[in-house]
């Protein structure tokens, strides 16, 4: 018996990425309590929509370990390992 095709192979991957883009990982639904999904919207708190995941990443990192000042974002970041935190950046950097 064959091994799958390149072609099912490929829209396998395609279909994975569009169930990562739907769903949220755990975690990532509560940004939006802060921060608005809205790049219209006038708010005090950074527009994390369109920025990319090393990015975001970046500044979750820095408020975790204090290096970025914030009022509630290192306790919050605090809240999140690396492993919790990639995928939550990429699928923000997904978001449009």
């Amino acid at each position: 018996m064959k091994g799958p095709s390149a072609m099912t192979v490929a829209a396998l991957v395609s279909m994975s990425s569009v169930v990562i883009a739907a769903e949220p990982p755990p975690g990532a639904a509560a940004c939006s309590g802060c921060h608005a999904t809205n790049t219209a919207a006038e708010t005090p708190v950074p527009k994390i929509h369109g920025r990319s995941a090393a990015d975001i990443s970046a500044a979750m990192t820095a408020f975790r370990d204090g290096s970025k000042p914030g009022t509630v974002m290192g306790r919050i970041a605090k809240g999140f390992t690396d492993d919790e935190m990639k995928p939550i950046a990429a699928w923000l950097e997904q978001q449009k």
